[in-house]
């Protein structure tokens, strides 16, 4: 009984979340090549920021979870 109920939502959802990950994958393929042209040193300085955030989202998430697992 439950099952039945449950099914088509479960189905919805995962129709929603197909469509928006084709999507995202579309736009993905169309700017997979970039239509600029960069230097070695931009490419260096790109990846150096990327590294950059990665880093500043990693301290975000430690900060976080110690003040959640504090109180």
């Amino acid at each position: 009984m439950i099952i039945r109920r449950i099914t088509p939502i479960l189905i919805w959802i995962k129709d929603f979340l197909a469509r928006r990950f084709e999507k995202i994958a579309e736009i993905n393929r169309k700017y997979q090549k970039p239509r600029i042209a960069m230097t070695p040193m931009t490419r260096i300085v790109l990846l150096l920021l990327r590294i950059y955030l990665l880093l500043l989202v990693a301290i975000l998430f430690y900060k976080f979870f110690t003040t959640v697992i504090a109180k």
